[in-house]
């Protein structure tokens, strides 16, 4: 994960700043962190203000500027400076996580230019609290891993620290739980879904639409570490906007436009990318992609739309396509395959793994124009050129009128 955090801000958001500083030193006290936060409204609603408009085939945003014009500008500080934040993972040779660095092992430049790591924090530190949101399909072809699936997800509940906030969506657009430390609260969700799915009760699966609005809905300025665990087997892909040019060259189905969602594929994906959450994709059923690596897949990029993406075997199906589009989800996080029901235990044991061993860095760009361009981050251990350096490589500057 990484993210800018913005220059211009409501005063809840600049003290958020100063709180943000704090909590990458690991200095939070343990009432620094609200017990409540506002309830989520007309969950999903984001969607309803996006429409697919064919000369730039993209989604965009109704009203935009007149609700940008709506906004006090009373509410309205300045603040000098950007911290950004990336949460990295280091892996040896063998693909082992590596334990126990400090601030002075990572070199980190933004465009080939040296930046000071300012704020450091490990990933299990329980004065960084972490929003977790689970996005889950339990349509009809999820059944069989349903329960595993539960089962699962409640040992992730278990081990929430006494900070983490945990949110439930479903596949049919759907808050079932808002963010909440309530466990309890949490696995008898779960439980319904389950029940459920036993009654044929099945979700709607409009998985990519759940979780287009949990990007755009349900994370704060205030949210430190913002985590979303994706489960599907993405059969909604094809009832997306064709992307263009394509996606990992992905067909496009004659599926009438009315009958389309109104944003693509590559919308989602930058939607993503622009945004300060972690993906981790679950994909249930047999894998039928070999990318080139489950955690740095190859996903689209602004400046790579006109190439394509090499894959070692060609998709045979269309089961193939719809797990490339929920792999390619995974910005920030990574994807693992549940191939089998009971294998469920042990792959949220690995995300869960994952977030706790990252180290969280921070640091205040030199480049400080708001242009709104990409920025590419390099993230290295000194010393250590055979460590891989998982997690986000860029992230884009605020633009101008931000």
């Amino acid at each position: 994960m990484l993210y800018p955090i913005s220059t211009r801000s409501t005063p809840t958001f600049f003290a958020s700043i100063l709180l943000l500083a704090f909590v990458c030193a690991g200095h939070v006290s343990a009432q620094s962190q609200p017990d409540e936060r506002p309830k989520v409204k007309n969950f999903g609603s984001s969607l309803d203000r996006l429409k697919w408009d064919p000369n730039l085939n993209q989604a965009v945003e109704i009203n935009a500027e007149k609700r940008k014009a709506n906004a006090s500008s009373d509410d309205i500080v300045t603040v000098n400076t950007n911290l950004v934040i990336c949460s990295v993972t280091v892996l040896d040779q063998r693909g082992k996580i590596i334990p126990n660095l400090n601030r002075e092992d990572f070199i980190v430049t933004e465009n080939d230019q040296p930046q000071q790591v300012e704020h450091f924090s490990l990933g299990n530190s329980r004065d960084v609290p972490r929003t977790i949101v689970l996005v889950i399909d339990y349509s009809g072809s999820q059944s069989p891993f349903i329960k595993d699936s539960v089962d699962a997800a409640k040992v992730l509940v278990d081990k929430l620290g006494p900070k983490d906030l945990m949110a439930i969506v479903t596949d049919d657009i759907k808050l079932l739980v808002d963010f909440t430390r309530n466990k309890k609260e949490l696995k008898k969700a779960l439980d319904s879904l389950y029940e459920k799915s036993k009654k044929k009760d099945f979700g709607k699966s409009k998985q990519f639409s759940a979780l287009m609005a949990t990007i755009r809905e349900m994370f704060t300025a205030e949210d430190v570490r913002p985590i979303v665990i994706f489960q599907t087997d993405g059969d909604q892909v094809f009832v997306l906007q064709p992307s263009m040019p394509p996606v990992f060259d992905m067909p496009t189905p004659p599926i009438p436009p009315a009958m389309r969602e109104p944003f693509s594929l590559r919308d989602l994906y930058q939607t993503i990318e622009r945004s300060r959450a972690s993906v981790y994709t679950v994909i249930p059923g047999k894998r039928q992609i070999d990318l080139p690596d489950s955690r740095e897949l190859p996903v689209v990029e602004p400046q790579a739309e006109n190439q394509r993406t090499v894959l070692r075997t060609r998709p045979p199906s269309l089961v193939t396509w719809r797990q490339m589009a929920a792999a390619g989800a995974a910005i920030g996080g990574w994807t693992a395959y549940l191939q089998k029901p009971e294998d469920a235990p042990d792959i949220y044991g690995r995300i869960l793994d994952d977030i706790n061993s990252r180290y969280i860095l921070g640091y205040y760009p030199s480049d400080k124009s708001r242009d709104g361009k990409r920025r590419q981050v390099q993230v290295e251990v000194r010393g250590h050129p055979e460590y891989t350096v998982t997690g986000r490589k860029s992230y884009f500057a605020p633009p101008a009128d931000q």
